[in-house]
């Protein structure tokens, strides 16, 4: 944190998520620890690369800067500050039902995709199950008799020769 103290672009901080911080990581997402995000307060990120110090040095040093925003628009391309301008002139009612809207179809996505993995968790166990009885029942009904049979068979063979 002491390396990017006085960055002009870029806050490095810890944050308590037992404590007085819980409401600032249940606001971004943060459900196991360690986390670390990334990017503008509005918008953070996960950070998915190395944890070495030189790691996340590198990573700062390459992302942490001004980048393209309403609040940086000479940053910005042609395209990205026309989409920008036009939020923009969208009223406040609208951002936030568009937002809405958004925070809503990932909360759904989530939703599917944790329900179909309990799905599939089901199927699975019960396939296991399945597999597992079945061997079990071969193996009861003689197979490794019949294997050591065969094997004895082709020693007596090869004796014969």
């Amino acid at each position: 944190m002491g390396d990017f103290k006085d960055h002009a672009s870029a806050l490095v901080a810890d944050v308590d998520c037992t404590a007085e911080g819980k409401p600032l990581c249940d606001g971004n997402g943060v459900q196991g620890f360690p986390t670390i995000k990334w990017g503008p307060y509005s918008a953070m990120e996960d950070y998915k690369g190395g944890r070495t110090y030189d790691d996340l040095k590198k990573f700062a040093d390459e992302n942490l800067k001004p980048a393209c925003g309403p609040s940086n628009l000479d940053l910005c391309d042609d395209e990205k500050k026309a989409e920008i301008e036009k939020i923009m002139a969208l009223s406040d009612d609208d951002i936030a039902t568009q937002i809405e809207e958004g925070e809503k179809k990932i909360k759904d996505a989530d939703t599917t995709f944790e329900e179909s993995v309990k799905k599939l968790q089901a199927k699975y166990e019960s396939l296991q199950k399945e597999k597992d009885a079945t061997v079990a029942e071969v193996k009861s009904s003689g197979l490794g008799l019949m294997k050591s049979v065969k094997a004895a068979k082709a020693s007596a063979a090869k004796e014969e020769l």
